[in-house]
């Protein structure tokens, strides 16, 4: 499942994004915290460059916090501020408050010196779309500011929003980027909700959840669905569930398209409980794998002797 979309306005938006990176002093990374490196931008280094950052693994509360233990330790291995928050619900946004100051503090301390009267500090939120920025702004500012949706696209230019004396944000139009090269991270974006629906074919998708679902969180399905010994093909699977929810065409024939979204629909929905899409061990696996790969294909360098 190879998506390529990168909209003209987010084209612009990315133009945008690196003309104000000038104006602000810290950077928001947010990111789904139940496919932390999936759903993030694999150019965030180069846009953001050397600006302070804190990542922000929102969407905590659908996350399976074992998993999200894991991701916070990745996160600050690599030297990164990182906090797991509910933005919708406001969970986790004072500690993210108290570490974007600790972050700004070494600013604050050079304009005292300099004789100037310390300012808010100013932030810039940035994300992939659907992530929860909106909700994010919204809830630190503590009114409806900023529009939300829980599509792809519903943030079409930046804004700078007051957040009581101590920030100032910039929200920016999620950026996606041109290709997934690796298929997993399209199906992960789509499982979540970060694709539009348009460009979609639901059934790879729903294909993609029950495999994880069976891989990770065995019994999950069969206990929601009142499912016994579901089959080990996905495929097999989907059409049990879709019978026993009773989506029958004429001839007694599952309608499967149904059954599909419906997978799509409870997943996002929370209806399976805490799901991690991914966990920091998958990524090195797949680092062995390739390395493997590699050396088996490399060729070997002989010394006549």
């Amino acid at each position: 499942m190879t998506i390529q979309w990168f909209p003209g306005h987010m084209a612009k938006a990315r133009r945008e994004v690196t003309e104000k990176l000038k104006l602000v002093d810290i950077v928001f990374e947010l990111v789904d915290a139940r496919l932390p490196l999936s759903s993030r931008n694999p150019m965030m280094n180069e846009i953001v460059q050397n600006k302070p950052r804190l990542v922000l693994l929102n969407k905590a509360d659908l996350a399976d916090p074992r998993i999200t233990d894991q991701w916070m330790s990745y996160f600050q291995k690599q030297g990164l501020a990182c906090v797991s928050i509910n933005a919708l619900k406001g969970e986790g946004l004072p500690k993210a408050a108290s570490e974007a100051k600790r972050l700004f503090e070494p600013k604050v301390e050079a304009m005292k010196k300099k004789g100037i009267r310390p300012r808010a500090a100013r932030a810039m939120i940035l994300g992939i779309p659907n992530v929860g920025k909106s909700s994010l702004i919204n809830r630190m500012a503590k009114k409806s500011i900023a529009k939300t949706g829980d599509r792809p696209g519903v943030t079409q230019a930046q804004q700078w929003i007051k957040v009581g004396k101590d920030f100032e944000l910039l929200d920016t139009p999620g950026i996606l980027w041109p290709k997934f090269e690796d298929p997993a991270v399209g199906l992960r974006l789509a499982a979540t909700g970060a694709i539009k629906e348009e460009i979609l074919d639901t059934e790879p998708v729903a294909i993609f959840i029950v495999e994880v679902m069976s891989k990770r969180y065995k019994g999950v399905l069969e206990s929601r669905f009142g499912v016994e010994d579901l089959p080990a093909d996905p495929r097999a699977a989907l059409e049990a569930i879709g019978r026993k929810r009773g989506f029958l065409r004429a001839g007694n024939v599952v309608d499967m398209e149904a059954t599909w979204k419906l997978m799509i629909r409870e997943f996002r929905g929370g209806q399976f409980g805490r799901i991690s899409l991914e966990g920091p061990a998958d990524f090195a696996e797949e680092e062995n794998s390739g390395a493997e790969e590699a050396a088996v294909q490399a060729p070997v360098e002989t010394t006549e002797e």
